[in-house]
């Protein structure tokens, strides 16, 4: 087999110069529109939040539920929420 590509077929093609169509940037895929396809949803307003849970009704929440806690570690848990709160109030002693 002869080593020169100057007699091979392989030599003679040559690569097309891009001269029409779209520069996408894209590997030659359509660009697209990023964001999400649930942009129709709607935005989020205040009237569509729920109230925010105030500290007091926080803590009376930790209180029931660490009398209803059956593992050790939510009552770990719900003991440190506690006491944070106390601490951050000056009421832990």
């Amino acid at each position: 087999m002869n080593s020169n590509y100057s007699s091979s077929n392989l030599s003679k093609i040559k690569p097309k110069l891009r001269t029409e169509g779209n520069v996408t940037g894209n590997f030659g895929k359509n660009k697209v529109k990023a964001g999400s396809s649930l942009n129709s949803i709607g935005m989020t307003t205040k009237e569509t939040l729920h109230p925010l849970t105030t500290q007091d009704q926080y803590i009376k929440r930790m209180y029931e539920a660490f009398d209803k806690a059956d593992s050790p570690k939510l009552k770990k848990f719900i003991y440190n929420e506690i006491k944070m709160y106390l601490i951050k109030t000056n009421q832990w002693k």
